[in-house]
């Protein structure tokens, strides 16, 4: 995280009146003052003028020594605003307070929140509550089962940010690694027995334990679904913060199959850090180039990814 030097946080104007429910700027300020980096607080709103709060919230960091600019804007949508903001600074990090749809509305629409995971071409860290770094539990979600030279650069990312967030927060970090049922995991009968199955997939951990220092008590194993596995084991900790991964799945599918960062979004009790895979950075920042040159954001054409 040493590497972050400029931080985009939006603030909610409506969640500002109220102290609780504004999560996005104290995390912020926790990373700013930990890493030296400069934070650039962002509104998105066409329709009222926020220039009041956000010199008022300037002046407060800069008493505490925090290096801050501020920006009121609006680009179509609340993510393409973020996303242009971030593009523009060549921001590190995106900080934003989640705010769950309802489930019909997810039906229906796309949740602004999701669209940023996809689309951001930098880590996202979306906070969900008020609970204290300090002291808690960092919960890292990996795929051990894709030893792909993708997944694997991957891995060291998300590994490398949890133990860095964990130093912060004075923590400590945990791994989830879920593996498939045995019926999904291979077409050879040897492989569909359950002893089996999790035989192969521990040996395979073992290398990864012994690649990141990760002992035994802090790797928890598990056999099912990871957007069941990552809110239960995270609930089972009481993590302050989840790290999930996403690598690129181009083409219709891909938005299809959906996104385990985007399924477990509403259902974790932790802030939810979400890092991609540098394929997919790339894709992105090259849509990005082509929606400049063309005036807008095409979404239609831009490629999902899918999470482990």
């Amino acid at each position: 995280m040493q590497s972050i030097r400029r931080i985009v946080v939006v603030i909610e104007p409506s969640a500002e009146t109220d102290k609780v429910a504004n999560l996005a700027l104290p995390r912020a300020c926790l990373l700013a003052r930990a890493i030296g980096a400069s934070l650039h607080l962002l509104v998105c709103d066409r329709k009222l003028d926020h220039s009041e709060l956000l010199t008022d919230l300037r002046h407060v960091l800069e008493a505490k020594d925090i290096k801050v600019t501020t920006e009121q804007d609006w680009h179509e949508t609340t993510h393409q605003t973020i996303v242009k903001a971030q593009q523009a600074l060549g921001a590190d990090l995106v900080i934003k307070q989640h705010f769950p749809d309802s489930t019909l509305k997810k039906a229906l629409l796309t949740p602004a929140d999701w669209k940023l995971l996809r689309y951001c071409p930098c880590p996202v860290l979306m906070v969900k509550t008020h609970r204290p770094w300090k002291g808690g539990a960092i919960l890292a979600a990996v795929d051990v089962g894709n030893p792909d030279s993708e997944h694997t650069a991957l891995h060291d990312s998300i590994i490398q940010y949890g133990y860095n967030i964990a130093e912060i927060a004075e923590g400590e970090l945990h791994v989830i690694a879920a593996h498939p049922s045995p019926m999904l995991s291979a077409a050879d009968p040897v492989y569909q027995l359950s002893s089996s199955t999790e035989g192969k997939y521990r040996e395979q951990c073992k290398a990864f334990q012994r690649a990141f220092s990760i002992d035994d008590g802090h790797l928890h194993i598990a056999e099912g679904a990871a957007d069941v596995l990552i809110p239960f084991t995270a609930h089972h900790l009481q993590a302050a913060v989840t790290i999930i991964g996403t690598v690129g799945r181009t083409g219709i599918s891909g938005a299809l199959i959906g996104n385990t960062a985007e399924v477990v979004l509403d259902s974790l009790e932790s802030d939810v850090l979400v890092l991609k895979s540098e394929e997919i950075l790339a894709h992105l920042e090259e849509e990005l180039a082509r929606s400049r040159s063309q005036g807008t954001l095409n979404e239609t054409e831009a490629r999902s990814p899918t999470t482990f």
